[in-house]
């Protein structure tokens, strides 16, 4: 899995003509973001009013494999994402379009500049600041965002462990963080997944590994949902939310 974080690797694989990902926003980030219960201070997909997009579905980058405007802004609304290995930028792109100032992140330029056209095709690049970081080596300022986003971020423990701890300090108080990730379980559901066990975490774990006098966990749980495998059958796979609230 040397692979993983080689920039000249994700450059080539983002070269083609044809984008790598659905063009869906993750739907886990879609639910989570969309609960107007998730914390007292966020107010979510209501972050600032929008005009309606046209074209606009979930978004158009990172979202599972096939698997600004001057409207005013509401001040009890934190409204600052991190949206982490933003790949082709969907996430980003449906954060912006329901009202956040996004700062997404990846390793590989040339996805960046893909996801930056997509945000422009849809006037939200005023919206979305694009970095080029190696998140093995990156650290996010301190307490900066409103919500931090890490989806489908499958890296061995040695690698996971230390970037979730540098992801949970870029929380602000009141804050979400929010990382969804593929369950082992998929492997034998019969989804292509790497079978590598080192990969995979549970919700449980990363909830776990943070303090509970300043965090409150929202959501841990294994979360069923459809998917097809590669043969085109339907079947029934998990995604581990985790969805946690910075106390202090």
């Amino acid at each position: 899995m040397t692979n993983l974080f080689d920039e000249n690797f994700w450059d080539e694989r983002y070269s083609g003509s044809t984008t790598v990902w659905s063009g869906q926003a993750n739907p886990q980030l879609v639910t989570e973001m969309s609960d107007p219960d998730a914390t007292p201070t966020i107010g979510l997909i209501s972050g600032r009013a929008t005009a309606p997009t046209a074209g606009l579905a979930h978004g158009l980058g990172n979202g599972p494999s096939s698997e600004h405007s001057g409207a005013a802004t509401d001040s009890r609304v934190a409204r600052t994402a991190l949206d982490v290995g933003c790949g082709e930028g969907a996430d980003a792109v449906w954060l912006a379009h329901h009202g956040w100032d996004v700062t997404a992140v990846d390793i590989s330029p040339v996805a960046l500049k893909r996801a930056n056209g997509h945000a422009a095709k849809l006037d939200l690049a005023g919206s979305i600041s694009w970095e080029h970081h190696n998140l093995l080596t990156w650290r996010p300022p301190a307490f900066s965002f409103n919500l931090v986003s890490a989806q489908f971020m499958h890296l061995p423990k040695v690698d996971r462990e230390p970037l979730y701890s540098r992801l949970a300090a870029a929380v602000a108080p009141g804050g979400t963080l929010l990382i969804v990730g593929h369950s082992a379980s998929d492997i034998q559901a019969g989804a292509r997944r790497p079978a590598v066990p080192d990969l995979y975490f549970t919700a449980a774990e990363i909830a776990d590994s943070l303090d509970s006098k300043q965090w409150h966990v929202l959501v841990s749980e294994s979360r069923p949902r459809m998917a097809q495998n590669p043969e085109g059958k339907p079947i029934t796979i998990h995604d581990e939310v985790l969805r946690a609230t910075r106390l202090a």
